[in-house]
């Protein structure tokens, strides 16, 4: 088969294009040809060489495709191993295009488990834009959130394949939605998702122009974090309200004013991904609004891989892009 594969860790050049072994499927899995696959940050971590990955390995953890024993049209589930307790993940979790080959790649090797039948109507491209950025958002507002209809919920940096994810579930879902961005222009972009408006994120005061949003300035409900910018996300919620962080782009720590934190009641959850029971709900969340489709920036060839993992470091996009197979 032909892939994009890693032989060292580096920028987007280290993806190489060109013929890697066919995959072998163990007693339980099944091997899928690849339509499509989708980017994501996380692919990116895995290049540079900041997961324990070894190498060659082919990177990509979102795809979908033809399942070769059976010809089903199937999208793929990348939360590998998760386990049968929905709080958290067995120890043997892991996400696929880390330990387990990728879907940079014509062919690729998984559990029978985790491949999902296509949405109906649905495109190549819209399926393998789903599954990670999809699954973490589901997971991120109503497992862990606990988000109900009438609630505002705020969605730090919109434009990512998650924000953009997580404005359509939360605003498919009966909830007001807010955001923040570097630019006015990805506000504008939030509310063609369903957002009702924002706050740049470069200003400072920017939680106080968030509240202002809100009915009676009284904040929202629900912060949606993947910068870890906490004391400006708990300033931004109400009382009794919810941070929930899948992330730490803006900062790997964060120090928290503990007065503010217990006087206002707020709950702080972490979470990441989302078990095989995540994905069914949101499956079945996207089957109540048939007409609903992920946001598919660009598509590029596989074999032109590189380049989309150049332009995914340049944050200019809105919404997933997406490789051809």
């Amino acid at each position: 088969m032909n892939a994009a594969a890693l032989a060292a860790f580096g920028g987007p050049e280290a993806l190489a294009f060109g013929e890697r072994p066919d995959p072998v499927a163990p007693p339980g899995w099944a091997v899928v040809e690849l339509r499509a696959a989708a980017l994501n940050w996380h692919d990116v971590l895995v290049r540079r060489g900041q997961y324990d990955v070894a190498l060659p390995r082919v990177p990509g953890a979102d795809g979908a495709g033809v399942r070769r024993d059976t010809d089903e049209a199937v999208v793929i589930l990348p939360s590998l191993h998760w386990g049968e307790d929905d709080r958290f993940p067995s120890p043997a979790f892991e996400i696929l295009g880390d330990h387990t080959d990728g879907t940079y790649a014509e062919l690729v090797a998984v559990p029978e488990v985790n491949l999902m039948a296509l949405p109906s109507g649905w495109s190549w491209e819209e399926a393998a834009a789903l599954p990670l950025a999809g699954l973490t958002a589901y997971r991120a507002l109503f497992t862990r959130g606990g988000l109900r209809a009438g609630e505002t919920v705020l969605v730090l940096g919109a434009g990512s394949g998650v924000s953009t994810m997580a404005i359509a579930l939360a605003a498919l879902a009966g909830a007001r939605v807010l955001v923040t961005s570097s630019s006015r222009a990805k506000i504008e972009a939030a509310r063609e998702l369903g957002a009702d408006g924002g706050a740049l994120y470069t200003r400072d005061g920017w939680p106080e122009e968030i509240r202002a949003l809100t009915p009676g300035g009284r904040g929202v409900d629900l912060v949606i974090d993947s910068a870890g910018t906490w004391p400006q996300a708990l300033a931004a919620l109400a009382g009794g309200g919810r941070l929930v962080n899948f992330g730490a782009t803006a900062t790997p720590d964060a120090t928290v004013e503990l007065r503010r934190f217990y006087f206002g009641q707020h709950t702080i959850l972490g979470t990441t991904m989302g078990s095989p029971r995540d994905f069914a709900g949101l499956l079945a969340l996207l089957a109540e609004h048939p007409t609903w489709r992920p946001l598919v920036h660009a598509t590029y060839p596989l074999d032109r891989a590189a380049d989309a993992h150049a332009a995914l470091e340049r944050r200019e996009h809105i919404g997933k892009l997406v490789l051809s197979v």
